[in-house]
C-alpha cells in the first residue's frame, strides 16, 4: 500500500460515510415524523372532530388532517392521547389476564350449565355422580351473600378455574369433532409467539432501518381511533344527554370539569344498561351474549372503582386537610373558591397530591404498626402485605355495596384522623399560644436572603437528611413500641397488644375462640373487611418490610371491651399531643435560629419548620448515639469522642472546601460566564450576591458529579468514587484535599482569574478605548467559554477524522489479519500453524 492514501481514496471514503450518514438520517427523520408528528397529529384531530359536535368538522376531517394550524400545540395534546389510549389498551389486557386467571364472578358462570359428559367426568372422582348440577364448578371467590368474610389465606386452593378449564375443553371437542378448532387455536399461539420473538422495540419503532415500523404506524392510529371511539366519545355522549335530559346542565359547567364528570356519569349509566342487559340475556339464555355483557360490565366496573380509589378518594382527603387547616394559614373558603376559579385544574391537582400523600403515610404508619402488633390486633385492616390480597380480583369479583360501604367507612376513618391531629391541635394551639399562628406563607422579595437559595439548600442539604429512612424509621418503631409496651402494662392489655411470646404469664389461659372486642369474629382464616382501604390499589406494595402475619392467642382480660375503650382514647390523646408537638417545636426552633441569622425579616415557614426539623433531627442523632456508648464504659465513651470529635473536624475541613469553596467558585463562574452576559446590559454594573451563588453552585456541583459518575472512566469520577466508598467515618483528609478539592480548585480559580487578569490588566495597558474595556471585561468569559468549546469540537473532529482515515486504509489495503505465536527465547522467527486470513 503507499505511505499516504490517495486524494481520490479519501474523497470515495467520504462520499460513502456522508451517503450512510445521509440515508441514516433520512430514516430515522421518518421514524420521528411518523411517531412524534403523524400519530399524535392524527390522534388530537380525530379527537376534536368528533366532539365539535358536528356532521361538516367530519366531511373537513381529510383537510383538518393536513392543516399547519397549532402543530406544536396539536401535537403535545396528541402525545397525551395516545398515551391514553395505549394505557387503556394495557389495562384492558391486563383485566383479561386477571379474569382468566383468577377465574370470572360466580354470577357470570352460575347460568352456564357444564356439558353431561364434563360433568359426568368431574363427578365420578369425587363419588358424588348424583346429576349434573353437582358439578357446577366452585368459584375463585365465595359467593355475594357469603361474602362477609375474605377467603383464607391459608385455605386450600380452589379448583374453579381447572374445572372451567376442562368445560372449555370438552365444548371445543363437541363443537368441532375433529378437533379442527383446537388445531387452529395451538397453530394461531404458536405464530404469535414467533412473533412475539421476532417483534422486537427497534423493529416496532423503525430504528432497525427497516420500513415495517410504517405498519405499525397504521395500527395504532387505528387503534386511537377505536379507542377514542369506544372509550372516550360514546360515554360522552350518552352522559351529555343524560345530563341535559335531567335538567344537570348548569350543575355540570359550574364545576369547571364538564367534560371529565359527563363522562363519568356516561360509564355509570353505560354499567347501569350492561347489568341490565345481562340480566336480560340470562332470562332468554343467550349465553355468549350474556357473558359478554358481563364481562363489559367488569370493565367498566373495574375502570370506575379504580377513579374512585385513586382520584376520588385521595382529592376528598386533599380539600378535607385544607379545609380543617385553614386557620393555620389565617385563610378562609373564600380564598380557596377564588384560587379554585382562578386555576381550576392546579387547584384540584395540588389537592390530590396532598391527599395522596397523606393516605401513603397513613398505609406507610400501619405497616409499621404490624412489625410492633402481635398478629391479629389490626383485624379490621387489610393487610397490605398478604401475598394473597390482590385488590383487582377484589373489584372483579365483590359487589358495588361492598366497594360502597369500604369508600364510606375509609372517609370516615381518614376524616377522623385528620380532625383529631389537624384541626383541634389548632384549635389548642390558639387558645394556649394566641401568637404563634398563623403560618407565614407569603414571599417576601426585600428579604436580604433570596428565596431561591433557601430553596436549594432546603432541596439539597436538609430533606436528604430528613428523609433519611434507616434511623427515621428505626425511631419512630421504637417509639411505637415503648408506648404499646407502657399501654399494654398500664391497661392490663399486653398479652393483647404484643402476644403471649413477650408475656411472663405464659400459663394464663387463652382465648381459643379468637374472638376480637365488640362480638366480631376473627380467625387466622378469616379477618374482617378492610376499614381504611383507600388506595389499596395503588399502595398494595409499599414498604414491603417482612413483619408478623396470621394470628395469635392472647389473654383476655376481664372487663376487656371497658379496657379497649380506654386504650382508644389513650391512642387518641397520644396523637393529640404528637401533632401539637410536631406543629410547634420544629416552627418555634426554626424561628428563634433564623431570628440570629435574618433578624426581624419574615421568612416562608417551610425554611424555618425545616430548619427546626434539621437541629431536632441532629439533637435526637446524638442522643442515641450517646445513649448506645453508655453502657460500654466511661473509658469507651472518652475514645469514642475522640474519634468522632477528630472526624468531625475532618469532616468540616472537607465540608468547607467541597461544599463551600467548590461550589461558591463554581456559581460565581455560571455568574460570569451565563448569567451576566444575558441579563445585564453593558450600560449596567452587575451584582453579585454570593449567596445566591453558593446556593447554584451547590445545584451545579451535585450535578456535575451525577453526570462524571455515570460518564466514562476518568481521574475525577476515581476519586469521587474512592470518596464515596470511604464515607465519614473512613474520611481521608489528605487525599481528598489533595486529589480532590486541590485540582478542583486550581481549575476554577484559573478560570475566574486568568480572564480578569487578561481584561483589567493588560487590555488597559494596550491602550485601548474604554468602551472596548468595558466590553472586554463583560464578554471575555463567554468569549473564553466558546473558545473553549471549539477547541473540544476541533480536537474531537480530528479524532474522527483519524478513525475514517483508518477506515478508508483498511478497507481497500488490508487483506486479513493473522494470529502469531511470540516467541521470545528462540532467537527464531515467530512462526504460525498456518490458517486463512480472517477479514478485519
Amino acid at each position: 500500500m503507499p505511505s499516504r492514501l490517495p486524494i481520490q481514496d479519501i474523497c470515495a471514503g467520504l462520499l460513502t460515510s456522508v451517503g450512510t450518514a445521509i440515508r441514516y438520517w433520512f430514516h430515522y427523520t421518518l421514524v420521528a415524523f411518523a411517531w412524534l408528528g403523524v400519530v399524535p397529529l392524527t390522534a388530537c384531530r380525530i379527537y376534536k372532530c368528533l366532539f365539535t359536535g358536528s356532521v361538516s368538522s367530519l366531511l373537513t376531517l381529510p383537510l383538518d388532517m393536513l392543516s399547519t394550524e397549532n402543530l406544536l400545540a396539536d401535537c403535545l395534546q396528541g402525545c397525551f392521547v395516545v398515551t391514553c389510549t395505549l394505557c387503556a389498551f394495557i389495562s384492558l389486557v391486563w383485566l383479561r389476564e386477571q379474569i382468566v386467571h383468577g377465574g370470572a364472578p360466580q354470577w357470570l358462570e352460575q347460568h352456564q350449565p357444564p356439558p353431561p359428559n364434563q360433568a359426568r367426568q368431574a363427578n365420578e372422582p369425587q363419588g358424588a355422580a348424583e346429576d349434573p348440577p353437582a358439578a357446577q364448578p366452585a368459584p375463585a371467590e365465595p359467593p355475594a351473600q357469603n361474602e362477609a368474610e375474605p377467603e383464607p389465606p391459608d385455605a386450600p386452593p380452589d379448583q374453579g378455574e381447572d374445572p372451567d378449564l376442562e368445560e372449555e375443553g370438552a365444548a371445543a371437542e363437541d363443537a368441532d369433532p375433529n378437533n379442527g378448532a383446537q388445531d387452529d387455536m395451538n397453530w394461531n399461539a404458536l405464530e404469535w409467539d414467533r412473533a412475539a420473538e421476532e417483534l422486537t422495540w427497534e423493529r416496532m419503532l423503525g430504528l432497525d432501518g427497516s420500513l415495517v415500523f410504517l405498519e405499525h404506524v397504521f395500527w395504532v392510529v387505528s387503534l386511537n381511533t377505536l379507542f377514542i371511539l369506544v372509550f372516550a366519545f360514546c360515554p360522552y355522549h350518552i352522559g351529555h344527554f343524560s345530563v341535559v335530559g335531567l335538567g344537570f346542565e348548569e350543575y355540570v359547567q359550574a364545576s369547571h370539569f364538564e367534560g371529565l364528570i359527563t363522562t363519568i356519569v356516561g360509564y355509570i349509566l353505560l354499567a347501569i344498561t350492561l347489568i341490565l342487559c345481562h340480566g336480560l340475556a340470562a332470562l332468554v339464555r343467550f349465553q355468549r351474549s350474556r357473558r359478554l355483557l358481563g364481562v363489559c360490565y367488569i370493565v367498566v366496573k373495574v375502570s370506575l372503582l379504580v377513579v374512585v380509589e385513586i382520584g376520588v378518594f385521595p382529592l376528598i382527603c386533599g380539600w378535607w386537610l385544607d379545609i380543617c387547616s385553614l386557620e393555620m394559614f389565617d385563610a378562609t373558603l373564600k380564598d380557596r373558591e377564588m384560587s379554585f376559579k382562578s386555576a381550576p385544574g392546579t387547584t384540584m391537582f395540588l389537592h390530590w397530591l396532598v391527599g395522596m400523600v397523606y393516605v401513603f403515610y397513613f398505609a406507610s404508619f400501619i405497616l409499621l404498626l404490624r412489625e410492633v402488633l402481635r398478629p391479629g390486633v389490626l383485624w379490621f385492616l387489610r393487610n397490605l402485605n398478604d401475598p394473597d390480597f390482590n385488590p383487582v380480583q377484589e373489584m372483579i369479583h365483590l359487589p358495588i355495596y361492598r366497594h360502597l360501604r369500604r369508600f364510606i367507612l375509609s372517609v370516615v376513618v381518614f376524616g377522623s384522623i385528620v380532625l383529631l391531629m389537624l384541626w383541634l391541635p389548632i384549635k389548642l394551639i390558639k387558645v394556649m399560644l394566641p401568637n404563634f399562628l398563623p403560618y407565614n406563607v407569603m414571599l417576601y422579595s426585600d428579604a436580604p436572603v433570596s428565596e431561591l437559595s433557601l430553596e436549594l439548600l432546603l432541596l439539597q442539604v436538609v430533606l436528604p437528611a430528613l428523609l433519611e429512612q434507616g434511623h427515621t424509621r428505626q425511631w419512630l418503631k421504637g417509639l411505637v413500641r415503648a408506648w404499646t409496651v407502657s399501654a399494654g402494662y398500664l391497661l392490663d392489655l399486653h398479652s393483647y397488644l404484643l402476644g403471649e411470646q413477650e408475656d411472663n404469664e405464659t400459663n394464663q389461659p387463652v382465648n381459643n375462640n379468637n374472638n376480637p372486642p365488640h362480638g366480631q369474629p376473627n380467625n387466622n382464616n378469616n379477618p374482617p373487611p378492610a376499614v381504611g382501604e383507600g388506595l389499596h390499589a395503588a399502595h398494595q406494595a409499599i414498604l414491603q418490610q417482612g413483619g408478623p402475619v396470621g394470628f395469635q392467642p392472647y389473654h383476655r382480660p376481664v372487663r376487656f371491651p371497658f379496657r379497649i375503650v380506654l386504650l382508644i382514647a389513650f391512642m387518641c390523646i397520644t396523637l393529640l399531643v404528637a401533632s401539637l408537638v410536631c406543629l410547634t417545636l420544629p416552627v418555634f426552633t426554626g424561628r428563634w435560629l433564623m431570628s440570629f441569622w435574618m433578624g426581624n425579616s419574615k421568612i416562608h415557614e417551610l425554611y424555618t419548620a425545616a430548619c427546626g426539623l434539621y437541629v431536632c433531627w441532629l439533637s435526637i442523632r446524638g442522643a442515641t448515639v450517646l445513649l448506645a456508648w453508655m453502657p460500654q464504659g466511661r473509658t469507651v465513651i472518652m475514645r469514642k469522642v475522640q474519634e468522632w470529635t477528630m472526624m468531625i473536624l475532618k469532616t468540616v475541613v472537607v465540608a468547607l472546601l467541597v461544599a463551600g469553596v467548590i461550589p461558591l467558585l463554581l456559581g460565581l463562574l455560571f455568574e460570569l460566564v451565563i448569567v451576566a452576559p444575558l441579563r445585564v446590559p453593558l450600560d449596567q454594573t452587575p451584582l453579585f450576591y454570593p449567596w445566591q451563588d453558593w446556593a447554584l453552585g451547590v445545584l451545579h456541583a451535585k450535578i456535575i458529579a451525577a453526570i462524571t459518575l455515570m460518564g466514562p472512566q476518568w481521574w475525577l469520577k476515581t476519586v469521587i468514587e474512592q470518596v464515596y466508598a470511604n464515607g465519614i467515618r473512613n474520611i481521608d483528609l489528605h487525599f481528598i484535599i489533595r486529589k480532590l478539592a486541590a485540582p478542583v480548585i486550581s481549575v476554577l480559580l484559573l478560570s475566574l482569574c486568568v480572564p480578569y487578569v487578561i481584561a483589567a490588566g493588560v487590555v488597559p495597558a494596550v491602550g485601548v478605548a474604554p468602551e472596548m474595556e468595558i466590553l472586554m471585561q463583560r464578554r471575555i468569559y463567554p468569549f473564553l467559554l466558546m473558545v473553549v468549546s471549539l477547541v473540544g469540537i476541533l480536537s474531537f473532529q480530528i479524532r474522527q477524522f483519524k478513525r475514517l482515515y483508518e477506515h478508508i486504509k483498511n478497507d481497500k489495503y488490508l487483506v486479513g489479519q493473522r494470529l502469531v505465536n511470540y516467541e521470545r527465547k528462540s532467537g527464531r522467527a515467530p512462526s504460525a500453524p498456518p490458517s486463512n486470513p480472517v477479514p478485519e
